[in-house]
């Protein structure tokens, strides 16, 4: 029978091996493989700010502009959008469209979705002195030096390009067609009539073309001057329609890519089970039947928090978010799909 000197021992170097396995693990989920340089699986993307709310006001029917004040916050340029994270947690995205000069405030215009998902319902019922997180800014929609320019903007979709009007001189070349739904719901109207007229001849045509529902793009491909760089945002239909006639149209999007496509199994490496994914759902979906506590917020390909890394097979990126590098082995489960037949996961 062993002495109870000797089982205490047994037990104690059973518990510190143990205690030393669990921390190499969490250094390194696939331990013994060498742990990543930088971990990207499940983990939101950059540092938040705490910002208050400092200013909220009704500008258009159905919009408020928020002002979120700070202090030394990063510098901005004209397209760049920061992530808002709410109170509830969600995680939405919103162009800013103040002033980049300041960095003491950022701005943000945003429209109330009555049959959305709940995010801009929550940012309309953000009352002044309200903390919330905010992260980036972040820019995918820059403007480029070009000779001249066009601009559609739908609705809300107005919020990224005002900046780059105000940012542009006053004798450069630009149009602007700006469609909604009635003038009383489209924000920064009388601002923006007044930019197209600044520094325009009266003789001369209107800079701002205003459309009262749904603009007749026909016309927009000829109208084209040479080498003119061509902005939209908006609806997905009218993003469509504007890059139907013009394939070199640099898009800002409010919502999603569709989800859906061809089945296709996704294996997941750390656990070695396989799942089907549905032609219908995504490999979010999938994936947290299996593993429920799969970190994921926005669900439309913008924030980043559902990111993986990917081991093996062909991805479909749908998102709005990744760098054509970070594309190389990382894609967002809430939107993205396989061009392969199988996925493999870092999960």
């Amino acid at each position: 029978m062993p002495r109870p000197v000797t089982v205490a021992a047994v037990a104690g170097a059973a518990w510190l091996v143990k205690r030393a396995l669990r921390r190499r693990i969490r250094v390194s989920p696939l331990w013994p493989m060498p742990a990543l340089e930088e971990p990207v699986s499940g983990r939101p993307r950059s540092r938040a700010l705490r910002l208050r709310v400092a200013a909220h006001e009704t500008i258009a029917d159905g919009v408020v502009r928020l002002r979120l004040e700070g202090r030394e916050l990063p510098r901005w340029a004209p397209g760049a959008h920061i992530e808002l994270v709410l109170p509830s947690g969600l995680v939405r995205q919103y162009s800013l469209c103040g002033d980049p000069a300041d960095t003491s405030s950022y701005t943000v215009a945003v429209r109330r979705v009555t049959d959305g998902r709940g995010g801009s319902r929550e940012v309309h019922e953000l009352r002044e002195g309200t903390e919330v997180e905010v992260r980036g800014p972040r820019n995918r929609f820059a403007l480029v030096a070009a000779p001249s320019y066009v601009f559609v903007a739908g609705g809300i979709g107005i919020t990224p390009i005002l900046p780059m009007l105000r940012a542009l001189p006053e004798d450069a070349d630009w149009r602007l067609v700006y469609a909604g739904r009635t003038r009383a719901s489209m924000p920064f109207l009388e601002e923006i009539e007044k930019l197209g007229r600044s520094g325009v001849p009266a003789p001369e045509r209107e800079r701002v073309t205003v459309v009262e529902g749904r603009p007749d793009l026909d016309a927009l491909p000829a109208a084209l001057p040479e080498g003119a760089a061509v902005y939209a945002c908006g609806p997905e239909g009218l993003m469509a329609a504007v890059a139907e006639r013009v394939p070199a149209v640099r898009v800002e999007r409010f919502g999603a890519r569709a989800t859906t496509g061809v089945p296709f199994e996704v294996e997941l490496r750390r656990t070695g089970r396989v799942l089907t994914v549905p032609a219908d759902s995504s490999v979010l979906s999938a994936v947290r039947a299996e593993l429920p506590g799969t970190l994921y917020s926005c669900e439309q390909g913008f924030c980043g928090t559902c990111r993986q890394r990917v081991v093996a097979g062909e991805v479909d990126h749908r998102d709005e978010l990744l760098t054509d590098a970070e594309r190389a082995d990382s894609m967002l489960i809430c939107v993205s799909r396989a061009r392969s037949d199988r996925l493999v996961l870092d999960m």
